[in-house]
């Protein structure tokens, strides 16, 4: 096309639109006459002013069809005309060059990016600086479309002024732009794609973000701090997207308090379409008087009221006087639109099981004692209402009226046709009747002490006795329970199962059989009721149903085992405190919204979801924990970063209803190496766990194992895999890249293979017959409900040396120069050397402190000094003393007080106003029984189920390797030398023969004897093997001594004799255990049938470790297993492990002497190999 200048005078210029041409006689393009000037665009005649344009293509074959324009005289000139020109890349082959000829009888070949296409192709107005491609559909909702931001550039916007000068100059084509001028270049994240290089045709925008503006990490933390650019780079890089948020978190003495906004005549400012709330991210535009969602995308108009003008920067002059402006988290005070009803009064309902085991474990006394003391911090103060419901076999009301001189019981025995005898005074205000209430809770322990009744309870009426008083107020329900409910509604039978226990079909008896109580807790959840469950279990209560109660309704579940008055009460009447008079937010709904492109996929904690992202949430509190999965919706996400913002709508304890908003924007990359250096390696573990439960719930145990490990693996093989080139938002494959050397770990990551290792052998996910499902089950809770400064420890508990502890361990450390993790509590105590978790580690004469974060364990050696021991103990040996009588004396000498302010540290949590103690267990060496459940938490030694026959040095050389490791000689990949470790409990006694190498489930070698009496993992008994004894202790058969299980007791049958396991506790003031003195959680009588939950009975020879420790490890006589001597040395083996020196995890500062010459590099955390057995005599001093 010729350009004709604009400015002539010609009559034509009416005339400016292009005519069809007539049909030409020879079947071929011929161009439409002149239109008789040049007032327009036309082209110009055949054959006049040669070179002035392009000239037509010479007729081909008749009915050939188009053919590309052959160079013309005046071509050289055009050419150098282009050359000056700033148009996009010239074709290949030279500047302005004429395209290739196409086959005669065919189109023109369509114009690669930057050429020019043949004339009598260009649409209409593709004239001048148009935006890539041809006109398309309007872009999808949440694009950005609007008018850019100061000083942005924006391609799709036609610049007015006349067209590029020069005869003859073409139309710029789809995919033709002018060059931005170099002030105008938007530059991109790093590691960002290029703007406008969106293969998805989406448009990425760049704003002026400040990064620095974040979440307190109390209250939120993303498992990386960059979203990665595509799924396909999420999907190669294996990092686990998502967050952990923690919404009402204490505030710590030294942490910044959250401002509260009163919103103004304009109230809040929120998003009309996706309704965010208004935050430091939004972008303004049109000089303030307009926002753009950084969710959506969507234009909004600022509200006069709220109007302010921008400075330089496009930012808001007033952004730091408005803390929703500049802040990450800000709290707003919430108008009457946002009620559905006034706030309503804090109101607190106790529903107590007054049962024969209840009254005489201490249980209802401790109950009683720890409401009685939080009745004057209870939140709500002069609006705070109470009631109280007991329960047996019958439901028993309480009149409180304030006009009466003591409580009037009122008892509803007709379990079917339960009614309410009185509609009034059930639920009081404190502050009137608190003479009546507090003569009630003096009286109820020894109310029902004259007859109790035995083992028998309606928890479900209760419970909906207790619906039916609160519904029209909710609140906060908290519930106790000794024994299984076996009455009216909600009853439940035993479903323990041996059989099942360490297979595939133990998820069974972790799922809930009936849906009573899931149905019962949606509808507390619609009425605002959420329930707290204090459960004291002295045998099998299927806490996988009662667990949906507080599961649904926000609450959290408190198992107390073998519940003991004189050790446990403390710490139960601290958590009861801690729970009834911490911050609570009642009413609460929650919702998290991310950056069109990415999603919310799954959420994680205690809560009810109504459609499908709305977590009702009747009561929250700072214990309550909630985490949820990121993932992309689409090929690229349109911004350089990703917002999240998390809204807590609720009311507060003095009847505000406030709306907490947490905000915080990741930035986007495209290299997978910076997003690996962004990992949090806490964080993700937290997620991790909480992924895991929800995968043992819906598979089995296995399959969560099995995902942790590969998750793992694929981190660590994405992570030394390094930065991938990316075209489309696809990965480019790679050459083989060998240099020869084992690429290490990312400093960040190095400890996430010692914590999968030690999630895969926790008590939530540990394969064996050893784990009740009960406590597998409180374990799922515990999870869902932790903070990452619990969960650390949870997973990799601390291990310290107390025999040998420094001169200055126990005091007050002044030193500002000692890192954090060496210094527990508000006074700073300086902690012991922490040690690996390895019985490698401990020795005869030592003293050692395990804390896992919820309980505590005390090792003591039979060689310890015996000054120590006194101090700690009372007695200068622990022979023939039972453990489970002591009790830890913190406030003796100086060594027992330096001992006492170490344990208390540990748990003097500096943000946390309530101090809840923990129970201490003390384990003696040799005791098999109760040494069997410390050894659980060696995690660096090899277990005897599947995943967890690894050791850490075994685990690091898999991971190294990809998950490829060949399997080691003897076992299947990744078992250690010599096979599979004896069998759970204990290796084989005398006269045994060790087990035999081969895989799980599979038949005994030829020639071997049968493995230890434990079935072969996933499958029925093996050949000659007995089945599982009925009424063991999960783990194994009864040790020498002890008596034959009762036929009655067996696991899923009848309930107990009253004389039997699980009986109600003898009447008596040390409320001590049940009769009999079988423990659950502790060690049984070793002639009695041993209870759930505690450790297994002794193996045939006295104590090995049982399935956590190393075969050598023998504690007396002589050592019943070896490895086989097909078995490799230990010198061949490959080195495994980040490289020396990597960090230990937190608290680790024992080191460990170098191998010797020729042995293998040691594993990290500085591990060498185990030793050769011992000779008889116990561990190595």
């Amino acid at each position: 096309l010729a350009v004709v200048d604009n400015n002539s005078n010609n009559n034509s210029d009416n005339n400016m639109s292009f005519q069809p041409p007539p049909p030409p006689n020879n079947g071929g393009f011929r161009p439409p006459p002149p239109p008789g000037g040049g007032g327009g665009f036309a082209p110009p005649p055949p054959g006049k002013r040669p070179g002035a344009g392009f000239a037509p293509p010479p007729p081909g074959r008749p009915g050939a069809g188009f053919a590309p324009p052959p160079p013309a005289a005046g071509m050289g000139q055009l050419n150098r005309d282009m050359g000056k020109m700033s148009f996009a890349p010239p074709p290949p082959g030279g500047a302005g060059g004429p395209p290739p000829p196409a086959a005669a009888g065919g189109p023109p070949p369509p114009a690669a990016p930057g050429q020019f296409a043949p004339p009598g192709v260009q649409p209409p107005g593709a004239f001048g600086n148009q935006s890539r491609g041809p006109p398309g559909p309007p872009a999808a909702p949440g694009m950005f479309q609007q008018p850019q931001a100061p000083g942005m550039f924006n391609p799709g916007a036609a610049k007015p002024g006349p067209p590029p000068p020069g005869p003859g100059a073409p139309p710029a084509p789809g995919g033709m732009q002018q060059q931005q001028p170099p002030q105008q270049q938007p530059q991109g994240m790093p590691g960002a794609a290029p703007m406008g290089a969106n293969p998805a045709g989406t448009q990425q925008f760049m704003e002026k973000i400040d990064y620095s503006i974040t979440i307190p990490e109390r209250l939120f933390r993303f498992t990386a701090s960059k979203i990665p650019q595509s799924p396909a780079m999420a999907t190669s890089s294996k990092i686990p997207l998502g967050g952990i948020l923690r919404p009402l978190a204490p505030c710590g003495e030294d942490d910044e308090e959250i401002d509260t906004v009163q919103p103004g005549s304009a109230g809040i400012i929120r998003c009309k379409r996706c309704r965010t709330y208004i935050n430091a991210f939004v972008s303004w535009l049109e000089h303030g008087r307009r926002w753009r969602c950084n969710i959506c995308a969507q234009m909004n108009d600022t509200p006069a009221a709220y109007f302010c003008h921008l400075d330089d920067e496009g930012l808001r002059r007033d952004r730091f006087e408005r803390p929703e402006l500049s802040k990450g988290v800000v709290e707003f005070l919430a108008p009457a639109e946002y009620m559905v009803r006034p706030p309503q009064e804090p109101s607190y309902f106790f529903v107590i099981d007054v049962s024969a085991t209840a009254v005489r474990s201490g249980m209802l006394h401790a109950a009683s004692n720890a409401i009685r003391k939080s009745l004057d911090d209870l939140p709500g103060r002069s609006r705070t209402k109470i009631g109280f419901i007991t329960f047996d076999n019958s439901v028993h009301y309480y009149n409180l009226g304030s006009d009466l001189s003591q409580p009037q019981m009122l008892v509803v025995s007709d379990l079917k046709e339960l009614f309410v005898p009185l509609p009034d005074n059930l639920l009081v205000n404190l502050e009137e009747s608190r003479d009546v209430v507090e003569t009630f809770l003096d009286n109820l322990p020894d109310m029902f002490a004259k007859n109790p009744v035995v083992s028998q309870s309606c928890l479900g009426p209760a419970l909906k006795a207790a619906f039916t008083v609160m519904k029209q107020v909710g609140g906060k329900m908290c519930v106790f329970q000794t024994v299984m409910p076996n009455m009216g509604d909600g009853s439940l039978k035993p479903r323990e199962n041996q059989a099942i226990m360490g297979t595939p079909q133990e998820v069974k008896v972790l799922r809930p059989e009936t849906p009573w109580y899931k149905d019962t807790a949606i509808e507390f959840s619609r009425q605002q009721i959420s329930v707290d469950m204090f459960l004291f279990p002295y045998q099998y209560m299927d806490l996988s149903a009662m667990g949906e109660l507080p599961k649904m309704t926000a609450g959290n579940m408190h198992s107390y085992v073998m519940f003991n008055f004189d050790k446990d009460s403390q710490r139960f009447e601290e958590q009861l405190n801690k729970t009834l008079t911490q911050e609570t937010a009642f009413e609460s709904v929650m919702r998290i919204r991310c950056t069109k492109g990415m999603r919310i996929t799954n959420f994680y904690g205690n809560f009810y979801i109504r459609g499908t992202d709305l977590m009702a949430l009747p009561n929250v509190n700072s214990e309550s924990v909630f985490g949820f999965d990121l993932m992309h919706d689409e090929i690229n996400v349109a911004s350089t970063y990703v917002t999240v913002q998390a809204a807590l709508l609720y009311t507060s304890g003095s009847g505000q209803r406030r709306i907490r908003v947490m905000t915080q924007a990741l930035p986007i990359t495209g290299l997978t190496s910076e997003l690996v250096e962004s990992v949090d390696a806490q964080a993700t573990c937290n997620l991790l766990c909480k992924q895991a439960v929800d995968v043992s719930m819906k598979t089995n145990i296995d399959q969560a194992r099995m995902r942790l490990q590969q998750t793992c693996v694929d981190i660590m093989r994405g992570a030394k895999g390094g930065d991938k080139r990316t075209v489309s938002g696809y990965t480019v494959p790679q050459g083989p890249q060998d240099d020869g050397e084992e690429k290490p770990i990312p400093e960040n990551l190095e400890l996430i293979p010692l914590y999968t290792l030690a999630m895969m052998k926790n008590v939530a996910f540990r394969g064996g017959t050893d784990v009740h499902p009960d406590e597998r089950i409180q374990a799922f809770h515990q999870m869902y409900s932790m903070w990452t400064n619990v969960s650390k420890y949870f997973i990799y508990p601390r291990l310290f040396s107390l025999h040998d502890m420094s001169a200055d361990a126990g005091f007050c450390c002044e030193d500002d120069d000692v890192p954090d993790e060496n210094v527990a509590g508000r006074r700073d105590i300086l902690l012991p050397d922490t040690l690996p978790l390895s019985v490698d580690n401990l020795s005869s004469d030592g003293i050692y402190l395990l804390d896992n974060g919820i309980e505590m364990y005390i090792w003591v050696g039979r060689s310890a000094d015996q000054n120590l021991v006194n101090s700690l103990f009372g007695a200068p040996s622990l022979d023939n003393v039972d453990p489970a009588q002591l009790q830890v004396d913190t406030e003796g000498d100086e060594y027992a007080t330096r001992v006492g302010d170490i344990i208390y540290s540990l748990r003097d949590d500096l943000a946390d106003p309530f101090f809840v103690s923990s129970r201490i267990q003390i384990v003696r060496e040799g005791d098999g029984q109760m040494e069997a459940r410390f050894f659980w938490f060696m995690v660096e030694d090899p277990a005897s189920f599947q995943g967890g026959t690894f050791s850490y040095e075994d685990f690091m050389h898999f991971v190294q390797q990809g998950g490829n490791a060949a399997p080691t000689a003897g076992g299947p990949r990744g078992m250690p030398p010599g096979g599979m470790p004896p069998g759970r409990p204990g290796p084989p006694g005398p006269g045994m023969a060790p087990p035999a190498p081969q895989q799980y489930g599979g038949p005994p070698g030829s020639g071997m004897a049968p493995p230890a009496p434990q079935q072969q993992y996933g499958g029925p008994p093996g050949p000659g093997m007995a089945p599982p004894a009925p009424q063991q202790q999960y783990g194994g058969p009864p040790g020498p001594g002890m008596a034959p299980p009762a036929p009655q007791q067996q696991y899923g049958g009848p309930p107990a004799q009253p004389s039997a396991y699980g009986g109600p506790p003898p009447p008596n003031n040390s409320m001590a255990f049940p009769p009999g003195g079988q423990q659950y959680g502790g060690p049984p009588p070793p002639a009695q049938p041993s209870s759930y939950g505690g450790p297994p009975p002794p193996a045939a020879t006295s104590g090995p470790p049982m399935g956590g420790a190393p075969p050598p490890r023998q504690m007396g006589g002589p050592p019943a297993y070896s490895a086989p001597a097909s078995a490799p040395p230990m010198a061949s083996r490959p080195p495994a492990g980040p490289p020396r020196g990597a960090p230990p995890p937190p608290g680790r500062t024992a080191a460990r002497p170098p191998p010797p010459r020729g042995a293998a590099p040691p594993p990290p955390r500085g591990r060498a190999p185990p030793p050769p057995p011992p000779p008889p005599g116990g561990y190595r001093r």
